[in-house]
């Protein structure tokens, strides 16, 4: 589906974005990963404006243009407690500068029908205790979403996922761990890879803006005491 189309994926050696980017390959599509982590195409830190210059670069050297972006690149969770300043603002440079930055690097070679995917997560509207730095940056790529949706009007389309509970390890669950999503099981990164290459598909035309939420329904759940095998404890 994706012969002789280009595909850069950014945190692409493990987790979910490894298999966004063997997804990708499978389906034909040349794949440039840039990733601190020991991977075949590019190892750099995304919250180096250096790095993310010489990681396009050499992108536009091999192959001259840019047919789909996906930022995917984690960054660091911290809290309020413990999170410094300078910790902060590297979970904001990889997570909101970095896909903005690179987004403007790539702005000249985007090829007609060329699509941007950010991955988000559903903590960009909820949250748990101490996890500032994470979903500061995943509510700021969202966001980030619609506005370069706008820009690149008629161009690239622009469009986010934000994730749930991903086992990064395929491992099943079952019980209340299973039960607290509507869909009945923990998701897996391949329920992240299929949406990415649908909206970098024609299939996805009239897709532009949007984030998409895949959790398998758990932010549409509220869960009581006797519901989806959780009980409460009362204090004694």
């Amino acid at each position: 589906m994706f012969e002789g189309r280009v595909a850069v994926v950014t945190g692409g050696a493990k987790g979910i974005g490894k298999t966004i980017a063997a997804e990708f390959q499978k389906a034909g599509a040349q794949v440039c990963v840039i990733d601190r982590l020991p991977n075949d195409y590019f190892v750099g830190d995304l919250s180096e404006k250096s790095v993310l210059e010489s990681f396009a670069q050499k992108v536009i050297e091999d192959f001259g243009h840019v047919d789909f972006l996906v930022n995917n690149a984690l960054p660091l969770m911290k809290g309020i407690d413990e999170c410094t300043y300078e910790e902060f603002n590297d979970a904001l440079r990889v997570g909101v500068t970095a896909p903005f930055y690179l987004a403007k690097l790539f702005s000249p070679y985007f090829a007609k029908g060329a699509s941007i995917v950010n991955i988000s997560s559903s903590r960009d509207r909820m949250s748990q205790p101490q996890t500032e730095s994470y979903t500061a940056a995943k509510g700021g790529i969202s966001a980030l979403t619609h506005a370069l949706a706008a820009s690149f009007a008629g161009r690239v389309r622009v469009n986010s996922i934000s994730p749930g509970w991903i086992d990064t390890s395929f491992i099943v669950y079952s019980g209340p761990d299973a039960y607290q999503q509507p869909a009945g099981r923990v998701g897996n990164p391949l329920d992240i890879a299929n949406m990415v290459l649908y909206l970098c598909s024609n299939k996805a035309g009239f897709i532009t803006g949007e984030n998409i939420c895949i959790d398998g329904g758990m932010t549409h759940l509220m869960i009581y005491h006797n519901d989806c095998g959780w009980t409460l404890q009362s204090e004694s």
